[in-house]
């Protein structure tokens, strides 16, 4: 097998398409338990390239800094609070022109692997304004005004970059920029991950003892992580991460994760036992934050270590590569040699906008995570998250074309390298990806409820329409929901029965059930309703 040859499902995907939904998604999710998503060995090594250039870049900027930037001296320099900023403006830089998290094949880009600056930078293209309707920001296309806010905010992040020191002016435009565009598009504010770099650049310029408070952010997030794991969903996300992972290539190893392959794809004792990591999540902010700099310190950097190589050794669908490179920097910068900086040391208005970012938004997220970003409440890898499936009767999605998209269809990408049943093949893992969650057994039972005959339609999963439509998609549901079929409809005119959407929210923090919602473009909501979890996991992916 060449490098960029994918691994072939174990059926023929071009009868596979002609097969009934039960008997397609039981295929499907079968060889996903064995083989993941079958990506190249070539595609890994990329990502790898790329993290280079991540850590190229920082360095790069490091360099306009007298003293740092000189790799002889790098343990000398390498935690200094000037390269910890400059690392953190960074990062933003590099999540909000789409280098990051969301990019390449493993999200369903190939040509061009990244959305991004590529379109953000053009008028025309989908928006989704936090006021729609707003004057000036409110519309659904991007204009002259959103590119040029969007390029001073990049602009202004070079600048500070390569500014000797990083001091209030220098971070206190990127900020102003960045929330603007937070209102023009939500989409850039997700991207900039701002629950982590926005809001510990905002901590930069709170107060002169800015550490306390970068100290509480990272902690957040750990802490929120773990948090929002709690729940029946996690134990799905082992198995799915497991079957995916290119380090776990043995058949015999990923069966281990299966109450009974191939008739039961439950997680088995092991993957529950696996789920149990989550007190290892929680336990390290505590530790760290305890550790004072001595022994307790050391063991808690080494049990964060091993939390981040674990995840990114299994290399999620979302290649949050670089985060987790930026959290281990952040944690021995943060813990390590300011173990003995104390959260107490906090200036209060710093303290003030903290307890709302990392507890109140949060907590609420938990509680309706309807209503607020599931990175904005912190909730990564927990397997509870909202989605979307779009459904194109026929062959009505070429009506897309009639966007200014990052991108052609994503099989269409994929002919340039392969042939149309290799692509197939390879999107319709997508499939097996969204019904080995939990979340995804509420299929079978939505869609009758969303068209009469399933055999008629195209299935999409939200999170490619997002990355055609918007530039940008990273497991954000809420990116992909009624507001962006609004604008797709607006701009594309589907007739009635042409393209249905089933949206299917989170399971929100002591509650038992999970909405969902049925949409036509032309003539909107069709059915809502609620489904038991408890129901779902007693099901089987194909809906058995």
């Amino acid at each position: 097998m060449g490098l960029l040859d994918p691994v072939a499902p174990p059926y023929d995907p071009l009868e596979w398409l002609k097969q009934p939904f039960a008997e397609k998604s039981r295929l499907v999710c079968r060889s996903w338990a064995l083989q993941g998503y079958g990506t190249p060995l070539g595609v890994y090594a990329l990502y790898a390239l790329k993290v280079v250039f991540y850590v190229a870049g920082w360095w790069f900027f490091c360099r306009f800094t007298p003293g740092l930037g000189y790799l002889k001296s790098i343990g000398s320099w390498w935690l200094s609070s000037v390269a910890f900023r400059k690392a953190i403006l960074w990062s933003l830089l590099f999540e909000v022109m789409g280098f990051g998290c969301g990019s390449g094949p493993l999200t369903g880009r190939y040509f061009p692997p990244l959305g991004g600056f590529l379109y953000f930078l053009r008028p025309g293209t989908t928006k989704l304004p936090f006021f729609p309707g707003m004057p000036v920001f409110g519309g659904s296309r991007r204009g002259w005004l959103d590119v040029l806010l969007y390029a001073a905010a990049l602009a202004s992040t070079v600048r500070a970059l390569i500014a000797p020191q990083i001091g209030f002016a220098e971070v206190l435009p990127i900020i102003v920029l960045v929330a603007i565009l937070g209102v023009t598009d939500k989409t850039l504010f997700l991207a900039a991950r701002a629950e982590h770099y926005w809001t510990t650049a905002m901590v930069f310029v709170l107060g002169a003892d800015w550490i306390p408070g970068a100290k509480a952010v990272q902690a957040a997030l750990w802490f929120w992580a773990g948090f929002s794991k709690l729940n029946h969903h996690f134990p799905h996300v082992v198995c799915v991460m497991t079957s995916n992972s290119p380090f776990t290539r043995f058949e015999w190893f990923r069966k281990l994760f299966y109450r009974s392959y191939p008739d039961d794809l439950s997680p088995s004792r092991l993957a529950v036992i696996a789920h149990r990591g989550i007190a290892l999540e929680m336990l390290v902010p505590i530790v760290l934050l305890l550790g004072g700099g001595g022994p307790v310190t050391t063991i808690g950097l080494c049990l964060m270590v091993f939390l981040h190589a674990y995840i990114t050794s299994n290399v999620p669908m979302g290649v949050p590569i670089e985060w987790n490179v930026m959290m281990v920097y952040g944690a021995f910068f943060l813990f390590g040699k300011n173990a003995a900086v104390s959260l107490f040391a906090m200036p209060l208005p710093a303290a003030f906008f903290l307890a709302v970012m990392l507890v109140v938004i949060p907590l609420y997220g938990n509680l309706v995570p309807s209503k607020i970003s599931f990175l904005l409440a912190m909730r990564y890898y927990a397997g509870n998250w909202a989605y979307s499936i779009w459904l194109f009767k026929g062959e009505s999605y070429r009506k897309l074309e009639r966007l200014t998209k990052t991108s052609a269809w994503v099989t269409d990408q994929l002919k340039i390298l392969y042939d149309h049943k290799t692509s197939v093949g390879i999107v319709g893992k997508v499939m097996g990806f969204r019904l080995m969650h939990l979340h995804g057994r509420a299929l079978p039972q939505l869609l009758p409820k969303a068209v009469d005959r399933l055999e008629d339609y195209e299935w999409v999963d939200g999170e490619i329409i997002a990355g055609l439509v918007l530039g940008w998609n990273f497991g954000e549901g809420h990116l992909h929901r009624e507001q962006l079929l609004k604008a797709v409809q607006e701009q594309c005119g589907f007739e009635e029965g042409e393209l249905r959407c089933i949206f299917v929210e989170s399971q929100p923090l002591g509650r038992s059930t999970m909405a969902w919602r049925i949409a036509d473009a032309k003539s909107g909501p069709r059915d809502s309703g609620e489904l038991q979890v408890a129901q779902l996991r007693e099901c089987h992916p194909w809906g058995e």
